[in-house]
Formats: structure tokens, C-alpha cells, sequence
């Protein structure tokens, strides 16, 4: 009869102990860290909206990087110039939205290693012909995108008037029907217009000032997640996928 008891308080032992390591188990994978990823899915083709869902290059490349360094990902769209505050508030953990590392921006922010190199765009009506060069600019209306390196590019011009708004379809509009005369804005956002607007060209690229693309953080928060987004970095570019998407996305 007591080998029977002991048997029974033995099994329950054994039970309580895996319903507790299961239990464990369980509450770690819950517990496991989601990272927030701030972006404005309205600069094609890098972010944009596609049958409801947030996609365009910087999606498929972060998304590749988080599978190689087991990273779990939320993505939060909002307009571009809300992502920086966002981010030091701490409502992101970091922002994956053709964002350029410049000087300024690394007073208050970390980077990623570049993951895209472009340049500034600059484009007007076909049948303006008073613009030419930069030297004509002055005193035009530039529109832009709030927030991005081109609205300070576009500000550096004597007496320009910068219209800026939250997207860059609105500034694409204006210039379209006379609102502003030139739409400066990055060079692969700029050739995607191009393609779709007959009555529009490009007459001046520059470079931007900037160190590329990259995925940013809040200072000095997170330097091991900056290391894991680099290292995934560099495997994506390693086994062809980086390349893959620069395909799909006719980045080349």
C-alpha cells in the first residue's frame, strides 16, 4: 500500500514539476520582445500600403533581417516627421523608413550601417522653361516632403518658398497643377513619378549630404540591437537577398 502511495505522490511530483516547466516555457514565449518599427508607408517603393498591409523595400529587408537574428517585429505607420519624436518618446523602438544618417541627426540618434545610397531630385513642369539650374530656383516655390533632408536642402535656397507636406503625392499634385514650380525629392522616389507623369522631368540631381539609408534608434538606448540589425545586414547582403530585393524593387 505505501509502495502505491509513494508511486502516486511520485507521479504527481512529476506532473506538477512539467506543468510548471511548461508553464515556464510558456510565459517566456509570451514575454518575448516585440520590436516597434516606426515608418510612413507613403514613399514608394520603399514604404508604402499595398492591399491594406505596410510593404515596399525597407518592409521585405528589415523583415529579412529579423528572421536571420530571430527578432520579432511590429510595424507602426505614422507621417514621417512624427517617427523622430516617436522614437525619443519611446512609443518605437526604432524607424525602418528611407531615413538618411546625417550629422544633425546623429546628435540625437544611432544608426544602422547604410543599406542604400541615394541622391537629391529635382523636377519641374516639361514645358517650364524658365528653370534650368539651381540658380533659378531662388525665390520659386519648392514642394517637398515634411520632415525629410530635402525640405532643409530646399530651405538652403535664397529666397525660396518651401511648401512642405506630409506626403509626397501632394507635392507631386501641386506641381502639376501650378502650385509650386519644382518638387525636390530623393532621386529612386523621383524616377518612380517620372515613369508615371508624362508632363514632368528632372533637370538637376545632387548628392544629399547624408550617409544613406539606414535604420535609426534613440541614443545610446539599445547598442545591442543596433549590432544584431547590422550583423543581419550583412548576412542578407551575403546570400543574395539584398540584391534580390534591389530587383524587385528596380533599385539597381
Amino acid at each position: 500500500m505505501k509502495k502505491i502511495l509513494y508511486f502516486v505522490l511520485a507521479l504527481f511530483s512529476m506532473l506538477a514539476l512539467g506543468a510548471c516547466s511548461s508553464e515556464k516555457n510558456q510565459a517566456s514565449v509570451s514575454e518575448e520582445k516585440v520590436y516597434k518599427v516606426g515608418i510612413a508607408a507613403n514613399y514608394p517603393p520603399f514604404d508604402f500600403i499595398k492591399d491594406t498591409k505596410i510593404t515596399g523595400f525597407d518592409v521585405d529587408l528589415l523583415e529579412e533581417i529579423a528572421k536571420r537574428e530571430n527578432l520579432k517585429l511590429e510595424w507602426v505607420n505614422m507621417s514621417f516627421d512624427g517617427l523622430i519624436p516617436a522614437l525619443k518618446a519611446g512609443k518605437i523602438d526604432m524607424i525602418a523608413s528611407a531615413m538618411s544618417s546625417t550629422p544633425q541627426r546623429l546628435n540625437s540618434m544611432d544608426f544602422s550601417n547604410t543599406y542604400f545610397n541615394t541622391k537629391n531630385l529635382y523636377l519641374k513642369l516639361k514645358t517650364d522653361s524658365s528653370i534650368s539650374d539651381k540658380q533659378s530656383l531662388e525665390g520659386k516655390k519648392i514642394g517637398v516632403q515634411l520632415g525629410t533632408i530635402q525640405e532643409n536642402a530646399a530651405k538652403a535656397i535664397p529666397n525660396a518658398q518651401v511648401v512642405a507636406g506630409e506626403e509626397m503625392l501632394a507635392a507631386i499634385l501641386a506641381l502639376k497643377a501650378g502650385k509650386v514650380d519644382v518638387v525636390l525629392t530623393d532621386k529612386d522616389i523621383g524616377k518612380g513619378y517620372l515613369k508615371t507623369n508624362e508632363e514632368l522631368e528632372a533637370f538637376l540631381e545632387e548628392d544629399d549630404g547624408s550617409s544613406g539609408f539606414c535604420i535609426a534608434f534613440d541614443k545610446g538606448k539599445d547598442a545591442e540591437l543596433v549590432q544584431k540589425i547590422n550583423s543581419g545586414l550583412e548576412k542578407v547582403k551575403a546570400d543574395g537577398t539584398y540584391q534580390t530585393l534591389i530587383e524587385k524593387y528596380d533599385l539597381q
